[in-house]
């Protein structure tokens, strides 16, 4: 993972309807959503030049403004003629791309109904997000649960909801783990910090119900992936206590991709066939090789 400073580097961002030097794309210390945490945003791929699910992303962005009571100053087609010359002016191929859209500086107090909604899109190389990926990564268990959804709305991608995450992966990582997995409001299991997980017992995979966590993009896909291999998909509540009865563990998400889990809190896991196969199906599928499954 690169070592210089995102906001000290060469290249272009665009912002509001037009590109920026990156160096330059500045936001007002009294933007509310930097006070308030309502920014919404998206985290993608390009394989090869082409963003993987991007219009799934744009309509998702779209969705998750509106759940936080805010439009977006740009329709989907809009942003995805956006994403896709952002990439183009990039000069990569394979490419992390971040849309975000924030309330502006003209309120500040909770209510902003007025602000202005700004829009951002820029693009990097960003290689495995973890390294050694294939060595599979070590979870903790994390002090923060996933609230209830009568508290959070967890089916926008806000950048309030990820406060939790930074802060359990910041103890996993003191405590010498890569991350940490989070239960929800009853205990049950939720996910990763940043990515949905899945559980193999007996042939079938197993994955918790995203009653109170984002359903994502890679996840759904991962599901698609695996029922077209004829594999059961069992979406269910998983109580911590089974941890212990699973053989294999992975987790999913744009930036994660499918991470192998070697140990979860002393519980261990050994990446076998099944997590391997899905990893390539998911390779080929991102590169173009096979179709979306039906």
């Amino acid at each position: 993972m690169s070592l210089v400073p995102f906001d000290d580097r060469d290249g272009q961002i665009w912002m509001n309807g037009e590109f920026i030097p990156w160096r330059e794309t500045k936001v007002h210390l009294l933007t509310h959503s930097l006070h308030y945490g309502s920014a919404v945003f998206e985290g993608e791929r390009a394989y090869g030049g082409t963003i993987f699910h991007s219009r799934k992303h744009s309509e998702r962005l779209e969705n998750s403004a509106r759940i936080l009571d805010y439009g977006l100053p740009f329709t989907v087609d809009e942003i995805e003629d956006a994403k896709a010359e952002v990439i183009a002016r990039s000069g990569l191929g394979d490419a992390y791309v971040r849309a975000i859209a924030w309330r502006g500086a003209e309120k500040m107090g909770l209510s902003a109904q007025d602000n202005t909604i700004h829009l951002a899109i820029a693009a990097w190389a960003w290689g495995d997000y973890f390294e050694d990926k294939m060595a599979g990564i070590r979870l903790t268990m994390a002090d923060w649960k996933r609230p209830s959804p009568e508290t959070a709305p967890h089916d926008a991608k806000a950048a309030g909801l990820y406060m939790i995450c930074t802060m359990s992966k910041h103890a996993a990582e003191r405590a010498g783990y890569n991350d940490a997995l989070m239960l929800d409001y009853r205990g049950q299991i939720a996910e990763a910090t940043g990515a949905n997980i899945f559980f193999r017992r007996d042939g079938a995979l197993h994955t918790p119900t995203p009653d109170c966590f984002l359903n994502g993009l890679t996840r759904q896909t991962v599901i698609s992936l695996a029922k077209a291999r004829q594999i059961e998909v069992v979406e269910r509540a998983i109580m911590p206590d089974e941890l212990a009865t699973f053989e294999e563990c992975f987790i999913t998400g744009s930036a994660a991709e499918i991470t192998p889990v070697r140990e979860i809190a002393g519980h261990t896991y050994k990446p076998a066939h099944m997590t391997a196969t899905l990893m390539e199906d998911y390779s080929n599928l991102t590169r173009g090789k096979i179709p979306l499954p039906a």
